[in-house]
């Protein structure tokens, strides 16, 4: 019984929700068609008002236009009621303008004597300005601003899609957070296609309250003339009066409503996202040197003869000491000892402690250090966005490449300029940049002939040119052909590059055993029999090590650890044997074997034909004799197959090809090593690696 009760409750409310615009829309056509006593408009035209500021309040209080979709629907509803109540109100003003001010309800009779004064030439004035400020300012400029967002967001929408895919395939998002965000862009451009739509509603509302006010007033003339004996002066200031009070109550809740649709089109939404109040106040009143030189000015005209000095000068001593209140709080944020007894207790005793083996600190395996300004983007109290994006990053190498990176310690260091950050690895520095917390970086990927209006940098990650953009230029930049990203996404782009440049030094043997672990849940019998008593850990360390230094995923590690299971007994017998055989760099070699399928579907996705780069038979000669013999190459040879190989890579590149290399099984290993130093986007396959299915063509030579 409970259980149904709950269920009625339920779908009760839901139903009563779904009943909502129904039950507007009847009162609104009841309005319209049948005759309403002055009470009932004086509660329709107060909910009225009260639903105008209701709105405004929802639309000053949101943070990002897409929290308020339905706004379009609620302007035409809002737009609708406001003329039902007109034909209504028109409808008693004229069938009983003629017994006084009050025939048409109390708050028509008060809009028309108070607010005017009972003037009904003041009245007309005063309505006349109403629709101008309402049709000629707010209304056209909501509507300019709707129309040209339209147009920017479906222009963007392409660019903001190639950035989504981007941050996919970076690791910086997963797929649900790119879900979303694919649905946001989709919702945007619908959102101010309606709005582009909706504001044309307002401004029609404010044409027909005009037209509504003159036929009022002239039908009223003739009915109080014709039909009641009035005089031609009484009757114009009867229903006058009654109609600009019938005007004005209309004419203010559509002047509320248009604001709130230019403070819903008008917003930036920032990375903060701060609703429009917060962003007005902290945009405005957190300068002290603006508020100096505005109490300044205001002083400086205060004592100009037959000026109101006391307005003037008060009101620069307010500004002038709200100005003092802000430097000062700023002084404290920057930096302030904590003097509190506790902490003066606590800093003694710490003094007086022997040391310790604790006071060793360790070097942290990851590291990122940033300047002061930085410090909002990895803020867990201000919800900072970067630690968001390092969690994911995380995530999702762990998923492609097959363990877990280390933990990123983030530290900020005041001895780096306030919008550096630099990374660490194992307290080492190995990558530095630049971000700016307010601004975006539109990024050049080639071909875009646009300039920007903004400071030129270079992408840290990749090197490519960029600009640091403010955020209003954003979608014209995505527009021209830029990839645009926050400031956090340059940081954890960066990051996730030196992620996969520097995976193999990550891979600790702390890694090796939490992944071994992670296996022997799924495969127990194959790690009981191969890890130590085939394989030593350190062994097995040094061959994932081998495979991450040249970006090879360790995902399939059943592959790699069968690979071992049957090659390590057979290299153990022939060092037994006396052979002399590099252990490791033979097991890696059979173990990228194994994996050969997937490391050429690594380089050339699908089943298409494998277009690479070979070496010259006499070169590979060459090559080959003087790595078996002396094991290293002339300065002039290696001169020269360095840049033979660039000019190789570079064609590969313009073909829009990969830049792989294929080699003899004997040459892999120095030819990489060598030649990856200097072109690490060069990669070195030997033919044994190449499943037999891959058709492949050379189409570029070394040493031709």
């Amino acid at each position: 019984m409970n259980n149904l009760l709950a269920f009625f409750r339920t779908s009760g409310g839901a139903q009563a929700k779904l009943l909502v615009g129904p039950v507007l829309i009847l009162m609104i056509l009841s309005m319209m068609v049948l005759p309403l006593p002055p009470f009932l408009l004086d509660l329709l035209f107060t909910f009225n008002i009260a639903l105008s500021i209701m709105v405004l309040l929802v639309a000053m209080f949101t943070k990002k236009a897409l929290d308020f979709a339905a706004f379009p629907s609620i302007l035409l509803f809002t737009t609708l009621l406001r003329l039902g109540l007109n034909v209504a109100s028109t409808r008693v003003v004229l069938l009983n303008g003629h017994e006084g001010p009050a025939a048409a309800g109390h708050v028509i009779e008060a809009f028309g004597q108070f607010l005017v004064g009972g003037n009904f030439a003041v009245g007309l004035i005063v309505f006349m300005i109403l629709v101008i400020i309402n049709f000629m300012v707010i209304t056209k400029g909501a509507g300019r601003i709707a129309e040209v967002g339209a147009r920017f967001t479906l222009d963007a929408m392409p660019g903001k899609q190639m950035a989504i895919d981007a941050d996919l395939n970076a690791g910086l998002i997963g797929e649900d957070e790119a879900r979303r965000r694919r649905t946001e862009v989709s919702q945007e451009a619908d959102f101010y296609g309606s709005m582009d739509g909706a504001s044309k509603f307002v401004r029609g509302d404010a044409v027909a309250g005009l037209i509504i006010m003159v036929i009022s007033v002239v039908g009223g003339l003739i009915i109080g003339v014709g039909q009641h004996g009035l005089s031609f002066g009484e009757a114009g200031h009867v229903y006058t009066l009654l109609t600009i009070g019938d005007g004005l109550v209309a004419q203010i809740p559509a002047l509320v409503i248009s604001t709130a649709a230019g403070v819903v089109v008008s917003r930036v939404a920032t990375t903060d996202d701060n609703d429009v109040g917060s962003q007005m106040v902290g945009q405005l009143f957190t300068n002290p040197q603006v508020m100096f030189l505005t109490a300044g000015i205001l002083g400086i005209m205060g004592l100009i003869p037959n000026m109101p000095h006391v307005a003037f000068l008060s009101l620069a001593s307010a500004i002038a000491g709200l100005g003092w209140y802000t430097l000062q709080q700023q002084k404290k944020e920057i930096t302030q000892p904590d003097l509190s007894p506790d902490a003066v207790h606590e800093a003694a005793e710490a003094a007086a402690a022997e040391a310790s083996w604790d006071d060793v600190s360790l070097v942290d395996p990851l590291g990122l250090e940033v300047g002061y300004r930085l410090i909002s983007l990895v803020d867990h109290a201000q919800n900072g966005e970067l630690l968001h994006r390092i969690r994911s990053l995380r995530k999702k190498y762990a998923q492609d490449i097959g363990f877990l990176p280390p933990v990123v310690h983030i530290r900020d260091n005041l001895e780096l300029k306030p919008n550096d950050y630099r990374i660490l690895l194992h307290g080492v520095e190995v990558g530095q940049g630049s971000a700016m917390p307010t601004q975006w970086l539109a990024i050049d990927p080639g071909g875009v002939s646009m300039k920007l209006p903004g400071s030129p940098t270079t992408d840290p990650a990749f090197g490519l040119p960029a600009y640091w953009i403010d955020v209003s230029l954003r979608e014209q930049a995505q527009i021209a052909g830029y990839t645009v990203v926050d400031a956090s996404t340059v940081i954890a782009t960066h990051l996730n590059h030196l992620l996969h440049r520097f995976g193999s030094q990550l891979l600790g043997r702390q890694e090796v055993q939490q992944l071994l672990d992670r296996v022997a849940r799924e495969l127990p019998r194959l790690v009981e029999d191969l890890v130590p008593k085939v394989v030593a850990i350190g062994l097995l360390h040094r061959v994932l090590r081998g495979l991450l230094e040249e970006e090879v995923p360790i995902r399939d590690m059943r592959t790699i650890l069968e690979s071992l299971a049957e090659m390590a007994p057979r290299i153990q017998q022939q060092i037994q044997s006396g052979i002399q055989i590099d252990e490791g760099a033979e097991l890696l070699v059979h173990v990228r074997i194994a994996l050969g399928r997937a490391i050429t579907q690594q380089w050339f996705p699908g089943d298409t034909e494998m277009r690479v780069i070979g070496l010259d038979g006499r070169l590979e000669n060459v090559l080959t004799q003087a790595l078996t013999t002396s094991g290293a190459l002339e300065p002039g040879l290696a001169e020269s197959l360095l840049t033979q190989a660039q000019q190789a890579v570079q064609q590969q590149e313009s073909m829009g090809d990969a830049a792989v290399l294929v080699v003899s099984p004997a040459l892999r290993v120095p030819l990489s090593r060598f030649l990856r130093q200097h072109i690490p986007q060069l990669g070195v396959l030997s033919t044994h690696e190449i499943p037999e299915e891959r058709i492949m063509r050379v189409t570029a030579v070394i040493g031709s």
